[in-house]
């Protein structure tokens, strides 16, 4: 019966609900909008559209401007990988007549930065001409970007403009039509085109681009800041020095990458694009880096864009290699050499004129942070393009993909571009594997093992966590159980390949071992944990065990914190998600302690009572190891050997277990055991477990011949005589 429940419980857990109806984000919040808060003066809104996810705002019955959410007409997400819904009404001068933050999950902002200071950021888009930033390509406006939250703010902007423009293209306002009315002849790049001679050539024909800013510019830039502190921090170098020089050049394009790059790098770069991907070489040197190091912590480069039209491409840690050297001759000496994927998905187009908008700061305060940008244009020249011969039955421009498909290719690509990270996961799990099915075998030798196990949570530590970022969390499981309610989405979870792998492998192992699999081996902060409590114990620092009774009575404690997290959920996942910083991952694993002090200090609070008692966090407080300890008693197999003396009389086991999981009676408790096979070590040990040195004992003395008792009657018995084989 409990493999039964277990069963059902995973394929509940694991099985796609049933389709729901396709629904958009505005028929999701529009119910509780109030349209005179959006468009001062309305009374109300329209029925939404069936052919397009927009709504009338109606005054007096007319219809004075167009309603929708930002995240039904474009994908950009933040931090959180997650869209920011924003409510924006477009007049029909296609002009923003009222916008609203309705909805995100953005960390930078929940923590941190006041909520009222990002809405009010919000609404200042009122009023924005879309016709305006149409021609410019997006630039019409001057992008006020928060300190702290500048990647935030930056997709708010972008999800605005863009899908701002798609609305009002769709809907004609303000005279704007769509591409595909648009005429004009059609161009692809030309794979024959002939190669440039050098760097000088490529410079003098508009192959690469260029941007030079001294510091006089970028002073001058800055002096007319609104904010009187940007004149006064001054740069103090003379005003001739380089702050930047960068230049740029769209190597996706053949006769560009082969001189540029070199055969070598070309190759490596056409195995890493798929098709319908192209690529840009970004060089630069001076003061001033264009990518600086917030894309370390967060893996997105915030500090270069690429805009095209109502297309903005920010670039991500995945979408980035470094370039060793530049193969064309006559190139001068630079700082920093990388290439960027643009993905197929973004709807780039390479024979269209594009640019790659620098932002530079310069800090005001402790904390503060002013910005100003500067646009690097980039042409494609016409001698790398060739005119496309249209048919006249194939005018008719193909169907967009619809959100499904765009999804499908963009977790795909994500796949293919973490080859290297699902490998390393894959030997992990599958040595992980080999070792629990021969724990005898593995554990037979004790230095050997406990080697073998610090090897392995350093590899958890520092690979899994700190370099893939692969640390599961409650937040997971809510996230998980509020889509099976509202409807699931496979390529939701598939989008994150490394999780989502982890959490098969969570689920396969709760049916042979529990949670320990997890828990005592992947986890990489239960790893640091362990690591840290190991370096004390060098250090002689003392350990404390807590006495029976108050451990047994601590143990609860994480399955209240989880209930609680669950229950709060129910009623708002961006709650729970808010007290789900119990959790130190985040601080510790994902942003490296580079966060604001509370959060650091509240995991390193965690981690300096681990250097005492082994794995605080685990036993007392950790909801995450708590949900996975509730299917824990129902795993199919009981791996852990034990003795009929442990526990009666012996006591070493549960003396010596890191996590006291092993009651005073001799029994594993499955729902605390994290599977360090210590006491499997003990179980085969010949100087501490009194089994095997009682065996141990025996056999030595029956081989010796010193059991003069053994089989043997006294003297003068009537078989004393008998010979008696031992």
């Amino acid at each position: 019966m409990k493999i039964f429940r277990f069963v059902l419980t995973i394929a509940l857990l694991l099985l796609p609900a049933l389709p729901a109806t396709a629904e958009s984000v505005l028929e999701q919040l529009l119910p509780d909008q109030n349209a005179a808060e959006l468009v001062p003066g309305a009374d109300g809104f329209g029925p939404i559209s069936t052919e397009l996810a927009v709504a009338p705002v109606l005054k007096g019955g007319e219809t004075v401007a167009h309603a929708f959410i930002t995240s039904d007409f474009v994908g950009t997400t933040g931090y959180s990988g997650k869209p920011i819904h924003t409510l924006v009404a477009v007049d029909n001068d296609a002009k923003i007549a009222g916008v609203q933050l309705v909805k995100h999950s953005e960390p930078i902002v929940l923590i941190g930065i006041p909520e009222a200071k990002i809405k009010t950021l919000v609404e200042g888009y009122t009023g924005l001409d879309l016709v305006a930033e149409a021609q410019s390509g997006g630039t019409a406006h001057d992008v006020e970007i928060i300190s702290g939250a500048t990647v935030t703010v930056m997709v708010i902007d972008d999800s605005i403009v863009r899908s701002g423009l798609k609305v009002a293209r769709s809907l004609g306002l303000g005279g704007l039509v769509t591409e595909a009315a648009a005429s004009g002849p059609k161009f692809e790049i030309n794979p024959e085109a002939v190669l440039p001679a050098d760097w000088h050539e490529m410079e003098g024909d508009g192959t690469l681009r260029r941007l030079a800013l001294d510091v006089g510019q970028v002073n001058a830039a800055f002096a007319d800041n609104a904010d009187p502190r940007a004149a006064e921090r001054a740069l103090t170098e003379p005003p001739e020095t380089t702050f930047i020089e960068m230049y740029a050049g769209l190597v996706s394009a053949p006769a560009i990458g082969e001189v540029l790059l070199g055969q070598a790098q070309d190759t490596n770069l056409k195995n890493w694009l798929v098709e319908g991907d192209h690529a840009i070489a970004v060089m630069g040197r001076g003061l001033y880096s264009f990518k600086g190091s917030g894309y370390v912590r967060g893996g997105i480069f915030d500090r270069i864009v690429l805009i095209q039209d109502d297309i903005s491409v920010r670039f991500l840690d995945r979408d980035h290699r470094r370039l060793n050297a530049i193969a064309a001759d006559g190139t001068p000496e630079f700082t920093e050499m990388d290439l960027f994927k643009i993905p197929a998905a973004s709807g780039f187009d390479p024979t269209k004129p594009f640019r790659i908008q620098l932002l530079v700061q310069r800090e005001v305060g402790p904390i503060e942070k002013v910005f100003h940008t500067f646009d690097l244009g980039y042409q494609l020249p016409q001698k790398y393009l060739r005119a496309i011969a249209v048919a006249p039955e194939a005018a008719q421009p193909a169907a967009e993909p619809d959100e499904a498909q765009a999804q499908a290719q963009l977790w795909k690509r994500i796949w293919l571009d973490s080859k290297l990270k699902i490998a390393g996961v894959g030997v992990m799990l599958l040595v992980l594997t080999g070792v629990f099915f021969f724990q005898s075998f593995a554990t037979r030798n004790e230095r050997a093992f406990y080697i073998f196990r610090m090897g392995y949570l350093v590899i958890t530590l520092v690979f899994l966590g700190w370099y893939a970022n692969a640390q599961l969390s409650v937040v997971n499981l809510m996230a998980l159980f509020g889509s099976l309610v509202n409807g699931f989405s496979w390529q939701a979870f598939l989008l994150d390949p490394l999780t989502f792998i982890l959490w098969f492998a969570v689920a396969a192992a709760l049916l042979f071992w529990g949670r320990g699999a997890y828990c005592g081996w992947l986890c990489p902060f239960g790893a640091l944990q362990e690591l840290t409590n190991q370096i004390a114990r060098k250090l002689r620092i003392p350990q404390w065990t807590l006495p029976w009774g108050l451990h047994e009575r601590l143990w609860p404690v994480k399955y209240m914190i989880f209930l609680g997290l669950f229950g709060v959920s129910l009623m708002s996942i961006e709650r729970a998600e808010h007290l789900a910083e119990v959790e130190p991952f985040k601080t510790a694993i994902i942003l490296n302690f580079v966060r604001a002090w509370p959060f650091v200090a509240y995991a390193a609070a965690l981690l300096i009572a681990g250097l005492f008692v082994e794995r605080f966090y685990c036993r007392y407080l950790c909801p995450l190891g708590a949900a996975l300890a509730i299917p824990a008693r129902m795993r199919m197999f009981d791996w852990l050997k034990r003795y009929h003396e442990c526990g009666n009389p012996c006591q070493t086991c549960a003396h010596q277990c890191p996590v006291q999981s092993i009651h005073p009676t001799g029994e594993i408790n499955p729902n605390e055991c994290i599977n360090c096979m210590h006491c499997q070590v003990l179980y085969q040990s010949k100087t501490t477990c009194p089994v095997v040195i009682k065996k141990l004992k025996r056999r030595e003395s029956m081989a010796a011949g010193s059991v003069p008792n053994l089989g043997k009657p006294p003297a003068g018995h009537p078989n004393a005589a008998r010979k008696v084989e031992v």
